[in-house]
């Protein structure tokens, strides 16, 4: 390797730690740069996390649920990975347009420079053009002070055509740097062979080889792992890698991903960080008391109920991951384990639904988009208002909630949706303004925080403790104000809406008339924390808790 000797790159006063992955997909690299982050951040340190995902797309938002699973969506309305997701539960601070970046934008903005006569002629190449959009983009967060370290975890697996730029930018951003400025943590697997009764190193040792080829030696190994890792194993894997034996750290399968950070303390992954980036001014000890009460509460709950979630993507349990880890949150503040059972909404119809949803103490309407599964939800939500059992719904749950309630309270019979039947007589949801002459579709949806002012006394003011509130949204269609008098007329209130387009971001039934029945057309979903559980869906489950009592 040549000396270094003027680097391009700025310098910095942020470390910057890189997460790899290698012998299969879905070991949790997102999970264990969430674990770090947190012990950092726990120490003092001011910490961000981001994504570099391989795939073409411009970013997860035309993509299926089953493919990718949730869209992510930040307060300043970018459609992100899901892994951004716990790293704002983890973290409980806000992400970013910066924080998520794809192949697909990477080349974008490549391409769009070149169109603009940017590169004066030049052949425009992976090596340097597309790898300095990529250093560029990498070094983004750490630049104006604002964090002490950035972690950046890379998608897809070693070895991967697609993730072969990104694994080139990182190698000559470690020539780059300052010593002691970055290291490379490589996720692994040990698969265990029960025939063999034994951990097999083999794939490890393949996938570092792998990540050496390409010009990176990791700093750092986080095996995953079914069993314990024996002493001599360590010794072996260390020795194989090219890595310290204490750099050799053990992540066992968790009961829940929440016990991970606790789980990295013990193997002292934090400590090794801090003495090879040479980090100072951090607590001996990370506090994470309040963590370790919530894990507390998680693991030992007094109460439990059973909450549907009625959706068209239930196969795919990631399809709705915020909704899952905003139960564990909001259940473990009620000391309250919460069991969800998944309901696919194409299978109910008024003749069963009163058996598919025999035995649960409230209601989940899922957000989605399209007409598959529409008519199930609508015989759901009538099923449950009718029979007084507690209801929430997220974004086209709350139209839903809004479409039955015109058919079988309001008397229109024929109301829908525009998205569902573009003829309908009694349009009570109808496609925004701001949306009737976009054409594409990525990224052109209202999307991200907006205001919403909420109605004193309200259910919803009376959850949140205060009546002026920001949620993220990602939706085309809207309430049609035209009959908003309908239906405040017929008992359903607008609790909140939007205080500069008046637009209905809230409904809700009275007390009088049913036990808890709210519905919102944002995804309070994406800004429940650990620290801070979503306050619809602590008093959620606290209906629900009610109704199984009573």
């Amino acid at each position: 390797m040549p000396e270094r000797s003027n680097p391009p790159t700025p310098a910095s006063a942020a470390k910057f730690i890189f997460v790899t992955g290698g012998v299969t997909s879905s070991l949790g690299k997102g999970i264990i740069s969430a674990s770090l982050a947190k012990l950092l951040q726990a120490r003092g340190f001011r910490v961000t996390i981001q994504k570099f995902d391989p795939y073409i797309n411009i970013d997860p938002g035309t993509l299926n649920p089953y493919e990718h699973g949730e869209c992510y969506v930040t307060d300043d309305g970018a459609e992100t990975d899901l892994d951004l997701g716990h790293y704002e539960r983890f973290l409980n601070t806000p992400t970013s347009q910066a924080n998520n970046v794809t192949t697909g934008r990477i080349y974008d903005t490549v391409i769009r420079r070149e169109r603009e006569g940017a590169f004066l002629g030049k052949t425009v190449q992976v090596v340097p053009h597309i790898t300095d959009e990529i250093k560029r983009r990498m070094l983004l967060l750490g630049e104006g002070g604002e964090f002490d370290v950035v972690i950046t975890e890379i998608g897809g697996c070693i070895g991967d055509i697609e993730s072969l730029p990104f694994v080139e930018a990182v190698r000559q951003l470690r020539w780059e740097l300052p010593p002691n400025d970055s290291l490379v943590i490589h996720l692994t697997l040990l698969p265990y062979l029960a025939a063999a009764g034994e951990l097999k190193t083999k794939p490890t040792q393949h996938s570092v080889r792998d990540l050496r080829e390409a010009g990176l030696q990791p700093d750092i190994l986080v095996c995953r792992t079914e069993h314990s890792i024996p002493p001599e194993m360590r010794r072996k894997i260390a020795l194989f890698c090219n890595v310290k034996i204490n750099s050799v750290i053990e992540s066992l399968d968790a009961d829940t991903i929440y016990s991970v950070p606790l789980m990295m303390l013990k193997e002292q992954l934090d400590e090794r960080v801090i003495k090879r980036l040479k980090l100072t001014g951090g607590a001996l000890q990370p506090d994470l008391e309040a963590w370790k009460d919530f894990l507390g509460r998680l693991k030992n709950p007094t109460e439990e109920v059973t909450i549907a979630l009625v959706g068209k993507y239930v196969e795919l349990p990631d399809a709705y991951k915020s909704i899952n880890e905003s139960f564990v949150h909001a259940g473990a503040l009620n000391e309250c384990r919460v069991k969800v059972r998944s309901i696919q909404s194409d299978h109910l119809t008024p003749e069963n639904v009163a058996e598919s949803l025999r035995g649960v103490d409230a209601v989940l309407v899922a957000p989605g988009f399209g007409e598959r599964g529409f008519e199930g939800k609508i015989a759901a939500v009538q099923y449950v208002r009718e029979n007084g059992i507690p209801f929430f719904g997220i974004c086209l749950g709350m139209q839903v909630a809004v479409v039955e309630y015109a058919r079988n309270v309001l008397g229109l019979t024929n109301a829908n949706s525009t998205e569902m039947d573009p003829l309908t007589p009694h349009p009570v949801i109808a496609m925004m303004e701001s949306q009737k002459d976009i054409t594409q579709k990525g990224g052109t949806m209202r999307l991200g925080a907006y205001a919403c002012d909420l109605r004193r006394g309200s259910r919803a003011a009376k959850a949140y403790g205060k009546t002026h509130i920001s949620e993220r949204h990602r939706h085309r269609f809207e309430f049609n104000g035209e009959y908003l008098a309908q239906f405040e007329a017929a008992g359903m209130s607008a609790s909140g809406t939007n205080p500069e387009t008046g637009l209905v971001e809230i409904i809700e039934l009275p007390q009088a008339v049913h036990p808890w029945f709210v519905a919102g057309q944002f995804h309070p979903e994406l800004k429940s924390t650990v620290e801070n559980p979503h306050p619809l869906f602590v008093r959620f489950v606290r209906a629900a808790m009610q109704h199984r009592k009573g």
